[in-house]
Protein backbone atom coordinates (compact mmCIF):
# COMPACT_ATOMS: atom_id res chain seq x y z
CA UNK A 1 0.00 0.00 0.00
CA UNK A 2 2.64 2.48 0.95
CA UNK A 3 4.66 2.55 -2.47
CA UNK A 4 1.51 2.90 -4.47
CA UNK A 5 0.86 5.63 -2.30
CA UNK A 6 4.23 7.26 -2.50
CA UNK A 7 3.82 6.18 -6.72
CA UNK A 8 0.69 8.02 -7.31
CA UNK A 9 1.63 11.16 -4.96
CA UNK A 10 5.42 11.77 -5.66
CA UNK A 11 4.54 13.86 -8.68
CA UNK A 12 2.39 16.30 -7.10
CA UNK A 13 4.41 16.61 -4.16
CA UNK A 14 8.18 17.34 -5.50
CA UNK A 15 6.29 19.83 -8.09
CA UNK A 16 4.57 21.32 -4.87
CA UNK A 17 7.40 21.65 -2.29
CA UNK A 18 10.97 21.80 -4.90
CA UNK A 19 11.82 25.10 -3.78
CA UNK A 20 11.89 23.73 -0.13
CA UNK A 21 15.37 23.17 1.33
CA UNK A 22 14.65 19.51 2.51
CA UNK A 23 13.14 19.05 -0.94
CA UNK A 24 15.84 20.46 -3.04
CA UNK A 25 18.50 18.91 -1.37
CA UNK A 26 17.12 15.13 -2.45
CA UNK A 27 16.63 16.90 -5.83
CA UNK A 28 19.72 17.34 -6.12
CA UNK A 29 20.58 13.87 -5.07
CA UNK A 30 18.78 12.68 -7.58
CA UNK A 31 20.51 14.81 -10.45
CA UNK A 32 23.69 13.75 -8.54
CA UNK A 33 23.26 10.05 -8.59
CA UNK A 34 21.44 10.18 -12.27
CA UNK A 35 24.52 11.93 -13.92
CA UNK A 36 22.13 14.74 -15.00
CA UNK A 37 23.15 17.91 -13.49
CA UNK A 38 21.15 19.94 -15.58
CA UNK A 39 17.48 18.71 -15.32
CA UNK A 40 14.67 20.72 -14.64
CA UNK A 41 11.96 19.35 -11.87
CA UNK A 42 9.39 17.31 -14.79
CA UNK A 43 12.88 15.61 -15.65
CA UNK A 44 13.78 14.45 -12.24
CA UNK A 45 10.15 13.40 -11.73
CA UNK A 46 10.48 10.92 -15.00
CA UNK A 47 13.64 10.19 -13.38
CA UNK A 48 12.16 9.08 -10.26
CA UNK A 49 9.20 7.23 -11.61
CA UNK A 50 11.85 5.10 -13.59
CA UNK A 51 13.44 4.29 -10.29
CA UNK A 52 10.88 3.18 -8.59
CA UNK A 53 9.65 0.79 -11.55
CA UNK A 54 12.89 -0.35 -11.63
CA UNK A 55 12.58 -1.00 -7.94
CA UNK A 56 16.04 1.09 -7.29
CA UNK A 57 16.64 1.79 -3.73
CA UNK A 58 18.11 4.79 -3.95
CA UNK A 59 18.68 6.81 -0.94
CA UNK A 60 16.75 10.25 -2.44
CA UNK A 61 14.26 8.86 -3.40
CA UNK A 62 13.94 6.51 -0.01
CA UNK A 63 13.85 10.22 1.53
CA UNK A 64 11.23 11.46 -0.79
CA UNK A 65 8.88 8.51 -0.66
CA UNK A 66 9.43 9.05 3.50
CA UNK A 67 8.08 13.16 2.99
CA UNK A 68 5.09 12.01 1.00
CA UNK A 69 4.11 9.23 2.95
CA UNK A 70 4.67 11.88 6.09
CA UNK A 71 2.33 14.20 4.31
CA UNK A 72 -0.22 10.93 4.16
CA UNK A 73 -0.12 10.06 7.67
CA UNK A 74 -0.71 13.58 9.17
CA UNK A 75 -3.73 13.80 6.90
CA UNK A 76 -5.20 10.66 8.00
CA UNK A 77 -4.81 8.87 4.79
CA UNK A 78 -2.28 6.36 5.89
CA UNK A 79 -2.03 3.89 8.90
CA UNK A 80 1.03 1.48 9.42
CA UNK A 81 0.23 -2.06 9.34
CA UNK A 82 2.29 -4.42 11.41
CA UNK A 83 1.01 -7.83 12.15
CA UNK A 84 -0.93 -8.63 15.75
CA UNK A 85 1.52 -11.41 16.42
CA UNK A 86 4.70 -8.76 15.91
CA UNK A 87 3.19 -6.08 18.12
CA UNK A 88 2.66 -9.06 20.52
CA UNK A 89 6.30 -9.70 20.47
CA UNK A 90 7.60 -6.56 20.11
CA UNK A 91 6.14 -5.43 23.15
CA UNK A 92 7.10 -8.83 25.38
CA UNK A 93 10.54 -8.11 23.95
CA UNK A 94 11.03 -4.72 25.03
CA UNK A 95 9.50 -5.40 28.56
CA UNK A 96 12.20 -8.02 29.13
CA UNK A 97 14.70 -5.37 28.47
CA UNK A 98 15.98 -6.40 25.00
CA UNK A 99 16.91 -3.58 22.82
CA UNK A 100 14.93 -3.47 19.41
CA UNK A 101 16.45 -1.99 16.04
CA UNK A 102 14.46 -1.71 12.80
CA UNK A 103 16.84 -2.16 9.21
CA UNK A 104 14.56 -1.57 5.90
CA UNK A 105 15.26 0.03 2.63
CA UNK A 106 12.68 2.31 3.52
CA UNK A 107 14.02 5.77 5.14
CA UNK A 108 14.36 6.42 8.81
CA UNK A 109 11.93 8.75 8.42
CA UNK A 110 9.35 6.44 6.70
CA UNK A 111 9.87 3.38 9.37
CA UNK A 112 9.03 6.07 12.06
CA UNK A 113 6.05 6.80 10.67
CA UNK A 114 4.73 2.98 10.14
CA UNK A 115 5.50 2.12 13.77
CA UNK A 116 4.10 5.48 15.08
CA UNK A 117 0.99 5.87 13.21
CA UNK A 118 0.41 2.33 13.41
CA UNK A 119 -2.88 0.57 13.34
CA UNK A 120 -2.09 -0.80 17.00
CA UNK A 121 -1.25 2.59 17.70
CA UNK A 122 2.25 4.44 18.57
CA UNK A 123 5.07 1.56 18.96
CA UNK A 124 8.04 3.63 18.35
CA UNK A 125 9.06 3.99 21.81
CA UNK A 126 9.85 0.21 21.47
CA UNK A 127 12.60 0.29 19.20
CA UNK A 128 15.81 1.91 20.29
CA UNK A 129 17.84 2.62 17.10
CA UNK A 130 16.68 2.55 13.41
CA UNK A 131 18.96 1.64 9.85
CA UNK A 132 17.87 2.54 6.44
CA UNK A 133 19.91 2.20 3.04
CA UNK A 134 22.83 5.02 4.57
CA UNK A 135 23.66 2.03 6.53
CA UNK A 136 24.56 0.03 2.85
CA UNK A 137 22.34 -2.18 1.23
CA UNK A 138 20.62 -5.23 2.60
CA UNK A 139 22.04 -7.71 0.44
CA UNK A 140 25.69 -6.77 1.59
CA UNK A 141 27.13 -8.09 4.91
CA UNK A 142 29.39 -4.56 5.43
CA UNK A 143 26.01 -3.28 5.69
CA UNK A 144 25.22 -5.38 8.83
CA UNK A 145 29.20 -5.06 9.97
CA UNK A 146 27.67 -1.10 10.43
CA UNK A 147 24.77 -1.66 11.62
CA UNK A 148 26.81 -4.13 14.69
CA UNK A 149 29.35 -1.17 14.69
CA UNK A 150 26.48 1.58 15.49
CA UNK A 151 24.72 -0.33 17.48
CA UNK A 152 27.79 -1.21 19.67
CA UNK A 153 27.70 -5.21 20.67
CA UNK A 154 29.44 -8.25 18.99
CA UNK A 155 27.44 -9.03 15.79
CA UNK A 156 26.95 -12.82 17.41
CA UNK A 157 24.81 -11.48 20.01
CA UNK A 158 22.85 -9.64 17.30
CA UNK A 159 19.51 -11.53 15.83
CA UNK A 160 18.62 -10.50 12.73
CA UNK A 161 14.81 -11.49 10.90
CA UNK A 162 13.62 -11.32 7.82
CA UNK A 163 11.66 -13.36 5.16
CA UNK A 164 14.55 -12.59 2.54
CA UNK A 165 16.94 -15.03 2.19
CA UNK A 166 19.54 -12.92 0.27
CA UNK A 167 19.37 -10.66 3.48
CA UNK A 168 19.87 -13.48 5.92
CA UNK A 169 22.96 -14.48 4.30
CA UNK A 170 24.40 -11.20 4.07
CA UNK A 171 23.40 -11.02 7.63
CA UNK A 172 25.16 -14.24 8.32
CA UNK A 173 28.11 -13.54 6.62
CA UNK A 174 28.78 -10.80 8.91
CA UNK A 175 28.67 -13.01 11.97
CA UNK A 176 24.99 -12.02 13.23
CA UNK A 177 22.58 -14.91 14.06
CA UNK A 178 19.57 -15.30 11.94
CA UNK A 179 15.95 -16.21 11.72
CA UNK A 180 13.59 -16.01 8.58
CA UNK A 181 9.83 -15.31 8.61
CA UNK A 182 8.29 -17.50 6.17
CA UNK A 183 4.33 -16.52 6.61
CA UNK A 184 2.71 -18.76 3.86
CA UNK A 185 5.31 -21.45 5.44
CA UNK A 186 8.24 -22.82 4.03
CA UNK A 187 11.62 -22.41 4.46
CA UNK A 188 14.46 -19.95 3.48
CA UNK A 189 17.56 -22.05 2.38
CA UNK A 190 20.32 -22.53 4.96
CA UNK A 191 18.61 -20.40 8.20
CA UNK A 192 15.64 -21.57 11.03
CA UNK A 193 13.04 -20.50 9.40
CA UNK A 194 9.18 -19.80 11.72
CA UNK A 195 6.06 -18.42 10.70
CA UNK A 196 5.04 -16.16 13.24
CA UNK A 197 6.61 -14.01 15.87
CA UNK A 198 4.94 -15.96 18.12
CA UNK A 199 7.33 -18.69 17.56
CA UNK A 200 10.54 -17.02 17.85
CA UNK A 201 12.00 -17.73 21.34
CA UNK A 202 14.16 -15.29 22.48
CA UNK A 203 16.66 -16.41 25.42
Amino acid sequence: MLFPYAARHLPDFVREHAGETEVAAQLAAVRAESGEADADVERVIAILLQWIAEDRKATPLKALQGMVWAQGYRDGQLKGHVYPDAVQALREWKARGLDLYVYSSGSIQAQKLIFGCSEAGDLGSLFSGYFDTTSGPKRESASYARIAGAIGLPAAEILFLSDVVQELDAARDAGMRTLGLAREGGSLDGHPTVASFADILVE
